[in-house]
């Protein structure tokens, strides 16, 4: 059981004259089991149009998508399900409950041809799985954004989908209740068993509710896999960049090998890397937070591998944390350091030394 997408669409965008401006090509292709899958990625990368064609609101060019083993769309046999006959459950981003209908009539809704008694006992079943037991008479004016949410999920659930379809659900909670809304969708993606695929562009939703990460990127699937290899071994500078990787260097020398790893050098430095390349020349990077400061004592690091002397030239108060960025005096290339605040006493004020460990050091594709 599970999902398998292939297809393909290709968008024109118009200018008033009428003359086709920018392109876009859709090709996706990837396959899910019955776990917890986010598409990752930026705004325009083709997440939602992705979600349209496996709900048939919108009709790729070519491919096939099959849920459960029922085909949905197969642009060779001519397939092509009208959303009506397909079983997802779709939550969109502005909720979209009716605001003529209150909580008990929402869920309901969806449930159209069964009798009388299933119907109530499939609502109460809704309502005590979202804990929103109590609201079932309240209209969607009369809720909270996270109660509107919950009931879009109930919802969507109600009438037993094959896949629950998630189009950035959380975006406009507060961080208390997107944290409670994410761990509640865990546990009733693992309860009801099946296929859960949610769209997100922050980092940290993906990484904390991901069983499965699907990254696209201008139209495609660039990487796909758990979240530690997502996060932890990015297969390209997109996703490297996508994950947080804010330290880039392009166009690296392989220059050899050392007893702690692979020897990189390029725009000034010079790194050693835990990891084994078979490539002349990489991209590699570091992520703020495997970047660490220490107070400059110039003569130790000056012989340490991976340690560079700088200069703190901005601090940015991040809240729980802060960021620093350091000028390096052998390149001039602006390094970024993520530090916790708690530790905000053991921050350099100017002069410092950056230091990496080799096996935080991620080499990627350019």
């Amino acid at each position: 059981m599970g999902i398998a997408v292939n297809i393909s669409k290709e968008f024109h965008s118009r200018s008033r004259m009428g003359k086709d401006q920018d392109r876009f090509l859709l090709d996706i292709n990837f396959e899910v089991g019955d776990e917890m899958v986010v598409l990752f990625g930026r705004s325009g990368s083709g997440k939602t149009t992705t979600l349209r064609c496996i709900a048939g609101l919108e009709t790729p060019d070519s491919g096939h998508i099959n849920v459960n083993g029922q085909i949905y769309y197969d642009s060779k046999s001519g397939t092509n399900l009208q959303p009506q006959y397909r079983r997802p459950g779709y939550v969109f981003q502005n909720y979209a409950l009716f605001p003529h209908m209150d909580v008990k009539q929402n869920i309901i809704y969806g449930l159209r041809g069964w009798d009388k008694k299933k119907k109530e006992e499939r609502l109460y079943e809704m309502l005590r799985l979202l804990h929103i037991e109590g609201l079932d008479d309240r209209y969607p004016s009369q809720l909270s954004g996270g109660q509107k949410q919950r009931v879009a999920l109930a919802r969507a659930l109600a009438p037993k989908p094959d896949v629950l379809l998630l189009d950035e659900p959380f975006s406009a909670l507060d961080m208390v209740v997107r944290m409670r809304l994410r761990e509640r969708i865990k546990i009733i993606q693992k309860e009801l068993g099946i296929p859960v695929i949610f769209i997100t562009h922050s980092p940290d939703e993906a990484f904390s509710l991901a069983d499965r990460i699907v990254v696209l990127h201008e139209g495609k699937v660039h990487q796909s896999g758990s979240p530690k290899d997502v996060f932890y071994s990015p297969a390209d500078r997109a996703v490297a960049e996508l994950v947080g990787v804010s330290n880039i260097f392009d166009n690296a020398k392989v220059s050899g090998s050392s007893s702690m790893g692979t020897v990189l050098e390029g725009k000034g430095l010079q790194v050693v890397a835990a990891q084994v390349v078979d490539s002349e020349y990489v991209s590699w990077g570091v992520r703020p937070e495997n970047v660490h400061l220490k107070s400059c004592n110039e003569t130790m690091f000056s012989q340490k591998p991976n340690t560079f002397v700088g200069n703190v030239i901005d601090v940015t108060d991040k809240g729980s944390s802060k960021l620093l960025a350091v000028e390096l005096d052998s390149s001039r290339f602006i390094f970024l350091c993520e530090t916790p605040s708690r530790f905000s006493d053991d921050i350099p004020s100017s002069r410092c030394a950056v230091e990496i460990a080799p096996e935080d050091i991620l080499i990627f594709e350019k």
